[in-house]
């Protein structure tokens, strides 16, 4: 048998051609992504062929930040949904276990709040569904969904601290669910199809 091994008994010139174009695209394109891997595995720590010699660089903006389209990024982007997810539960048990406060005794900044619960109540009700409830609390201050005195709370001495609810349960909701959304949105990798997810 001799010839190319391409050919195909009756084919014609130009589609031969076009296959052995396509087939040339294909093995170029396969080493690139195998060029760019043996690249990447230099710089990372953690495989076999780690270089102490190459350095990578990184603008201000990518340093601390995982390669776009990871694994690692997409793992983070999910924690960041799941994060919010909890942070629409423990609002939704503030406001259903919280009671209204007395806007007469509340100072400017807290006018806007809906509902308030103390903090030991709060930690008996979370701790049957989460014992996460200080960092999850801690996020929802810093997001401006709620407002308490302190660094942080703590069982026992921290018991009668108020918690306060800063905006009505909807928007609250609304706020989370779009956060959520966006973190997914972000790094996944067919955008298109995250929202059907």
């Amino acid at each position: 048998m001799s010839g190319n091994f391409l050919t195909i008994p009756g084919d014609e010139p130009m589609q031969r051609r076009s296959r052995s174009s396509s087939l040339t695209n294909l093995i170029s394109a396969f080493d690139t992504k195998a060029q760019s891997h043996t690249e990447g595995q230099k710089i990372c720590a953690f495989s076999g062929q780690f270089d102490k010699s190459i350095k990578p660089t990184f603008s201000r903006e990518e340093y601390g930040k995982p390669i776009p389209g990871s694994m690692t990024e997409i793992r983070g982007a999910e924690a960041q949904a799941r994060v919010c997810t909890e942070m629409k539960e423990l609002c939704e048990i503030i406001n259903e276990y919280g009671k209204t406060p007395c806007k007469g005794l509340l100072p400017p900044e807290l006018q806007s709040a809906t509902k308030v619960i103390s903090f030991g109540e709060l930690f008996t009700i979370y701790t049957v569904i989460s014992d996460k409830l200080v960092g999850i609390l801690l996020r929802t201050r810093k997001h401006h969904l709620t407002y308490f005195e302190g660094e942080v709370l703590f069982q026992k001495r921290d018991d009668d601290v108020p918690v306060f609810l800063l905006m009505p349960i909807a928007d609250i909701r609304q706020y989370c669910d779009n956060k959520a959304l966006q973190a997914r949105d972000q790094s996944h990798p067919c955008p298109n199809n995250s929202k059907s997810m």
